[in-house]
């Protein structure tokens, strides 16, 4: 039959220029990234480190993506339920995390999540690492942590530290503490550093390990006292104030970090824009400028690298809340 030879090939030429004509409408598809406007969720209340970071990339991207970008807030669960949302948004891009360590490597060992961090959320880029410092309100007795461990051995369970919540950085950074110190102190979790600042200020809890991003604005106003902050090395923000280590206290150095993430499963050239955009909008000297002021560090990193990042980070705190006996109360 010789038409049969002559079908395949008019069939062949059909499939190829129907892949020429679907080529450049597939890159058309992806170039249109986004084609609707993008939320940012955030799994703490206005006005803390999270937050303020947030607010601070939204104006960058809603400039670089041509659209509308807004935060949104919800907090609670120790940033888990805004990354729950994130992981059941459609895999489409238009909503994007700003999630730290505690959500996404301290929470999952300690509270019963209706999804997986690590297959449910697509990594995209880190944004920033902030070390926590230890604070006391003005008003404390308290000038040096010698002077507050003291006061903590000498009381055993009388005093209280706060944190954003259960699982949270601020909640390691305390258990941490009591550990190497040989101490005790009570846990107070709230809804967010904003919300925990007031009872700290207010004299109603002792002291906080926050992240210098949430707590420097009422360090700056006098309102919260450093005592030392826990990280490897002094914060060009606060140079007069201690580590812990050169306070006399090993094993409790915990940072707080923020990255970017998206729904599992979002087009691969819809995570690349972000990644690009993210780093783009980290090199701008007014965002630089702002995240140095908070205490922060800035190192951009590529998808696969802050993937591992984010891999590594949920194994070593998964021993680190072994190791401290760590509860969700």
């Amino acid at each position: 039959m010789p038409f049969q030879p002559l079908l395949r090939g008019a069939a062949v030429r059909g499939l190829a220029a129907l892949l020429l004509i679907a080529a450049p409408l597939a890159a058309a598809a992806q170039s249109a990234y986004p084609d609707k406007p993008v939320r940012i969720m955030v799994g703490a209340s206005a006005g803390g480190g999270t937050d303020i970071l947030a607010r601070l990339l939204a104006d960058k991207f809603a400039v670089a993506l041509k659209q509308p970008v807004v935060v949104e807030n919800r907090p609670g669960a120790s940033n888990t339920i805004a990354a729950e949302l994130t992981a059941r948004a459609a895999n489409d891009g238009s909503t994007l995390l700003l999630a730290t360590n505690t959500g996404q490597a301290v929470a999952p060992h300690l509270l019963k999540l209706k999804y997986d961090p690590l297959k449910d959320l697509q990594p995209v880029g880190l944004v920033a690492v902030m070390p926590n410092v230890l604070v006391v309100p003005q008003a404390s007795p308290y000038q040096s942590v010698g002077e507050l461990v003291a006061a903590m051995r000498a009381k055993p369970g009388a005093f209280r530290y706060a944190s954003s919540g259960i699982g949270s950085t601020q909640h390691v950074g305390g258990e941490a503490f009591a550990l190497a110190t040989g101490t005790k102190a009570i846990h107070v979790p709230y809804r967010g550093s904003s919300q925990a600042h007031i009872d700290i200020i207010g004299g109603q809890v002792e002291m906080m390990f926050d992240s210098t991003s949430s707590a420097m604005q009422q360090i700056k106003a006098g309102k919260l006292r450093p005592l030392a902050v826990a990280a490897a090395k002094r914060t060009p923000e606060l140079p007069d104030v201690p580590t812990l280590a050169e306070s006399g206290v090993t094993g409790a150095d915990v940072n707080t970090w923020y990255g970017l993430f998206v729904t599992a499963g979002t087009p691969r050239a819809a995570v690349e824009r972000l990644n690009v955009e993210l780093t783009q909008s980290l090199r701008m000297a007014d965002v630089q400028e702002r995240i140095k002021a908070l205490g922060g560090e800035i190192t951009p990193m590529d998808i696969a690298t802050f993937a591992e990042m984010n891999r590594s980070e949920f194994e070593r705190y998964g021993k680190l809340v072994r190791d401290t006996g760590m509860r969700a109360e």
